[in-house]
This record gives C-alpha cells, sequence and structure tokens, in this order.
C-alpha cells in the first residue's frame, strides 16, 4: 500500500511538472514568442516602408534639380525674349534707329511706311516697307546692322532692282516685321514669375 501510495505520489509530482512545464511553454509562446515576432514583423514592414520613402525622396530630389535646370534654362530665353521683344510697341525709337542706320551706310531716297499693328498669339506684329537706294556693298551692310540691332526684325520680303543708268546704285524695296509684347503675353508672363517664385521659394 505504501509502495502503492509512493507511485501514485511520484505520477502526481510528475504530473504536475509537465502542468508546469506546459503552462510555462504556453506562456512563452503566447506572452513573449508570437508577440516578438509580431513586433519583428512590424519593423521589417517599416523598415521597408522607410526604404521606399528614401528612394521615393532620392528620385523626386533628382527631378527637382532637372526642373530647377529647366527653369533656369527657361528664365534665359525669356530674358533674351524680353530683351527683344519690348512690352510696347516703341515704334518711334525703331524709325529713328532706321534712320540712324539708313545714314550711317549713306542710302538715299530713304522712305520708312509703318502699317498697321495686328497680334499673332503672344505678339503683336507692324509691318514697315522701306524703300532706298546704295550699292550692293552699303545694302548688305545695312541688313548686317538690322541683324545686331536688340530688337528683332524680321524680313518678310526684300527686292533689289538695278537702275537704267547702271551706275552701281540700286533700288532696295523690303517688307521686315517688328515685334512687341501683347497683353496676354504680358498677362502669362506675370503668372509665369508668380510661379517660379513659388518653385523657388519652395524649393
Amino acid at each position: 500500500m505504501t509502495r502503492n501510495g509512493s507511485k501514485l505520489s511520484h505520477r502526481k509530482e510528475q504530473i504536475c511538472v509537465c502542468v508546469v512545464a506546459g503552462l510555462f511553454l504556453c506562456d512563452f509562446i503566447v506572452c513573449g514568442y508570437l508577440p516578438s515576432q509580431q513586433r519583428l514583423t512590424s519593423l521589417r514592414h517599416a523598415r521597408a516602408d522607410q526604404r521606399r520613402t528614401i528612394d521615393m525622396a532620392a528620385g523626386q530630389a533628382a527631378e527637382l534639380e532637372r526642373l530647377k535646370t529647366r527653369l533656369r534654362d527657361t528664365e534665359r530665353v525669356v530674358e533674351c525674349f524680353d530683351a527683344s521683344v519690348p512690352p510696347a510697341p516703341a515704334l518711334g525709337g525703331f524709325l529713328q534707329k532706321m534712320a540712324a542706320i539708313m545714314m550711317e551706310y549713306e542710302l538715299t531716297d530713304q522712305e520708312v511706311l509703318p502699317g498697321k499693328e495686328f497680334t499673332t498669339g503672344d505678339l503683336g506684329c507692324i509691318p514697315v516697307h522701306l524703300t532706298c537706294h546704295g550699292t550692293l556693298t552699303q545694302l548688305f551692310g545695312f541688313f548686317d546692322r538690322l541683324g545686331t540691332l536688340d530688337r528683332l526684325v524680321r524680313v518678310e520680303t526684300a527686292m533689289l532692282e538695278n537702275d537704267t543708268g547702271l551706275t552701281g546704285q540700286l533700288r532696295l524695296e523690303a517688307d521686315v516685321v517688328i515685334f512687341f509684347q501683347s497683353a496676354r503675353h504680358r498677362t502669362d508672363s506675370a503668372a509665369s514669375a508668380r510661379t517660379a517664385d513659388e518653385v523657388k521659394h519652395g524649393a
């Protein structure tokens, strides 16, 4: 009886040890292993999200540099355009320059007749019809000088006629167009300037 009681007591102890070990194992799994696995998974996701954010920021930084370069190039083009296409017709100043150039190359029988202004797109246009007499060298010098003006001038047509006496004097008849900024262009330019300022300040 004592032996049976001892065996039963020993078996109870083994069961208790197994139960306690099982409880420790469950506690480790439920309170330790599973939460740490969840935290590890969350950390992996957070790290992947952080890497994507860093890559996106790097891509946007490169794109921002490209946009800044394009903005600088556009500003240079706009500055050249603004310098050669005034915001107002300024016809009087152009006619004075034309007369000065004709005098510089000693052209005779000068006649400069501006036409009616018209608008095309963002540009205002003024056609100018001119006639004069001079040698071939003088007339080519005149055209070269037109190309150096600070104002954009487009030659539409040019016709040379020899004189009947064959003295070497030619008659030039030409149609040129000068440009100025239209009201729409000035409005668009102001809006573009505001956008450029916003980009600079945002950068």
